[in-house]
């Protein structure tokens, strides 16, 4: 079925996503120090999809919207994993393709309570260029998002233009940049933040994107710039931005099991929400609902595929 957008065209897609496809493999009771030439054993082990822009456009898609997805995986058992997971979910997976010479990415995630080691391999996610892209693909939605700027190094070149051929197309944008791995924060960013709609950042993320010490700051300096801004802070909850108006929107308390994947899980419910054309306080509070949700589980869709726990938590805390 497709829906019409704001000047009324039919759009196949609510979002259309181009990222990354990985899976992250969990493992359990390392201590947070680890000698070299020693084996230590774990207390756990889970393999799950991994991957920013993955994780959000599968749980998108078990949220009810209509998700196309483009990306790349390498010609392997993890790539073959990741897209039977992302299958599951109903993610429209006719523009993945398979690269030659670069095997599927591969984050390793050691947990040690609220902090966790992060290692991650690449492979194709840093391959991908604007070039492989389908420019009528993308557009044939209402929004197009991006994860994971500072990882898919192949896609940066092209972004700027991408950008405004989408936004020429009639879509909005939104923008979650995740880590920087060289804690540069620069590059094509600065050009992006101009031409998006919507920022997803966390508070250690928007901090460094502004170049300032605090949140209020950080805010203050961005606001101008883009439309809409929500800036997710973990167990206190989220601020939203919006113009020269800043609201605080009060988390849902839950005791986690696994933290991994949560800012996608918010990412999810607040873009469903947000694309029905609710009001950006409620859809914030949908998001502080699905992030709540995918720490119910090990990695940042499991929850998403307990069909029972899902249910039975979205209707016990959907926003009404």
């Amino acid at each position: 079925m497709t829906m019409p957008d704001a000047r009324g065209q039919q759009k196949s897609f609510d979002i259309t996503i181009a990222g990354e496809t990985n899976l992250d493999l969990i493992l359990y009771g390392l201590p947070e120090e680890m000698p070299v030439e020693r084996e230590l054993l774990g207390s756990g082990f889970k393999v799950t999809l991994g991957g920013s822009s993955s994780i959000l456009a599968h749980n998108l898609a078990v949220l009810g919207a209509r998700i196309g997805f483009a990306s790349q995986v390498g010609r392997d058992e993890m790539g073959a994993i990741a897209l039977g997971r992302l299958g599951e979910s109903g993610v429209d997976l006719s523009h993945v393709t398979c690269r030659e010479g670069a095997g599927t990415g591969v984050t390793m995630l050691l947990p040690h309570g609220q902090r966790r080691h992060i290692l991650t391999y690449p492979g194709t996610m840093a391959e991908m260029t604007v070039a492989d892209l389908n420019l009528a693909y993308l557009s044939s939605s209402r929004h197009f998002h991006l994860s994971s700027l500072f990882l898919q190094k192949g896609l940066q070149p092209g972004l700027p233009g991408l950008f405004d051929q989408l936004k020429a197309a009639g879509l909005t944008l939104s923008l979650d940049t995740n880590d920087d791995p060289s804690d540069e924060w620069g590059g094509v960013l600065d050009q992006l933040l101009d031409r998006i709609d919507l920022l997803l950042p966390n508070e250690h993320e928007i901090m460094r994107i502004a170049g300032k010490n605090t949140l209020e700051q950080s805010l203050d300096a961005l606001a101008p710039r883009i439309p809409l801004i929500v800036v997710k802070c973990g167990s206190r909850g989220a601020v939203v931005q919006q113009g020269n108006k800043r609201n605080w929107v009060a988390p849902l308390p839950v005791e986690p099991v696994d933290t991994i994947g949560a800012g996608d899980s918010f990412n999810a419910g607040f873009l469903s929400f947000y694309l029905k054309g609710e009001d950006p306080l409620r859809a914030a509070a949908m998001g502080n609902v699905t992030g709540a949700l995918s720490t119910l589980r090990a990695g940042g869709t499991e929850a998403y595929r307990d069909i029972d726990l899902r249910d039975s938590f979205l209707k016990q805390h959907m926003v009404l």
